[in-house]
């Protein structure tokens, strides 16, 4: 902290663009700096509170939805849809990346100054645990909108995003190299696990970070960067706390609401009714599945005549960031990327066992007894596609692994996002590069 007036000037920056905490309604006229643990509790609290939506519009770069051209929303969401970046309208929605570093500055908040502050206690700890892993999760997908997918080869050179650890108006937020914020992910991510002390959350508080929530997390960062048995490792440490699936078999609910078995860390919303009302399932989605034997085909499609719309999302109760049947599936990619096959064919015989009904189970079971490294990889990923449908997992899943060719048809005009396109990296918000010239 360099000295208190920036520090004041932030904090109340940050409240007139978000909302006032309740605490802050009851303290003197003109204390707004957090001094006990509940306070430092409510900032990190409006530091969740906060966190963007950005994993719907990243839904609509996909292949997985049909915009509806009768839709009032079309201007709102037509740019995404057709990956205009260059020049959108201007009423367009914008990724937030601002929004992203209003998290982290929250989350500072509590790093920089809890830890000061507060006196020792397992509370304490807690609360600053949770502060570092909440912003690893927003460089995590900040560097993932916005800057090119992780390659070891090229990370030292290819352009991140600006980091900002600590409030200070005179920093020059120029940004880092992919490698540098990836470092600095890691190392939030190591001061998280050495300070959490709960191995889960309750329902109702579960938006906060767990041990459980930080080795998803973990498991998920070093998939991304291809770091296999690292991935294989965290996804392993993580289902040691939270391993139960839904038995669609037995419980026909959609897997990914906050209060099921299976939830680890219930923070986004990752598909928001606006666009859920105005989309449609892509018929390539559709045919993903065997809609027979799918239990989740059912659960996350209505039909309407011709089309499917989407009965997944939209809702509050559907807020998910971690759940475990992203641990199964990730654990099974990586043991086949590591030559186990064993491991990857048990892995999946596990997770479809509760997908599908008894059916569809004994036939893939065959299938998968007979499937090399190849086939396998291939049926992991598919079910990643039909397992995540709308949760946001399928732009990253698209960058990390084939960025295969997408059309997108609007008012009878094809638009192509061709194999390996450029446009798989966002560029910055036109308001943040007018804000700051270094970017």
């Amino acid at each position: 902290m360099k000295n208190i007036s920036k520090y004041l000037i932030l904090f109340i920056a940050a409240i007139v663009a978000t909302g006032c905490d309740d605490y802050l309604d009851v303290k003197p006229i003109g204390k707004v700096i957090p001094e006990t643990l509940a306070e430092f509790r409510a900032v990190l609290t409006k530091g969740y509170s906060v966190y963007p939506d950005h994993k719907s519009l990243s839904t609509l770069r996909t292949d997985e939805l049909l915009f509806d051209e009768e839709s009032n929303d079309i201007l709102f969401y037509k740019d995404n849809y057709i990956w205009n970046d260059t020049n959108p309208d201007p009423i367009a929605t914008s990724f937030q990346y601002q929004e992203l570093y209003n998290v982290i500055f929250y989350a500072n908040v509590i790093i920089n100054e809890a830890s000061n502050k507060l006196e020792a206690s397992a509370d304490k700890d807690q609360l600053i645990g949770e502060a570092y892993g909440l912003r690893a999760l927003a460089y995590f997908d900040l560097v993932n909108l916005f800057g090119k997918p992780y390659d070891a080869a090229t990370a030292d050179s290819d352009r991140g995003v600006p980091l900002a650890l600590k409030i200070d108006l005179e920093q020059a937020y120029i940004p880092e190299s992919i490698a540098v914020v990836y470092n600095q992910i890691l190392s939030d991510k190591e001061e998280a696990k050495k300070l959490l002390n709960k191995d889960t959350q309750t329902t109702g508080i579960n938006y906060r970070f767990s041990k459980a929530a930080l080795y998803t997390m973990e498991s998920r960062i070093y998939l991304y960067q291809k770091q296999w048995g690292k991935a294989a490792e965290a996804a392993n440490n993580a289902l040691a706390y939270k391993n139960a699936l839904v038995d669609l078999n037995a419980t026909p609910i959609l897997p990914n609401n906050y209060d099921t078995k299976e939830s680890i860390m219930a923070l986004e919303d990752s598909f928001d009714n606006r666009l859920k009302g105005s989309s449609y399932a892509s018929q390539s989605l559709i045919n993903a599945y065997d809609q027979t034997n799918d239990l989740r085909f059912g659960l996350y499609f209505l039909k309407m005549g011709s089309r499917y719309a989407f009965d997944k999302g939209g809702e509050l109760n559907q807020k998910c960031t971690f759940r475990a049947s992203e641990l199964y599936l990730t654990k099974a990619e990586t043991a086949a990327q590591l030559e186990d096959l064993a491991t990857a064919r048990a892995t999946m015989l596990s997770f479809t066992k509760t997908r599908y009904n008894t059916t569809g189970y004994t036939q893939l079971s065959t299938k998968i007894a007979a499937m090399d490294k190849t086939n396998l990889l291939d049926f992991i990923y598919q079910e990643r596609e039909r397992e995540f449908a709308v949760e946001g997992h399928r732009w990253f899943d698209l960058r990390r692994t084939s960025q295969k060719e997408i059309l997108h048809t609007i008012a009878g005009k094809d638009y192509i996002l061709i194999k390996n396109d450029p446009r798989y990296t966002l560029p910055f918000p036109l308001n943040a590069r007018l804000n700051n010239p270094e970017l």
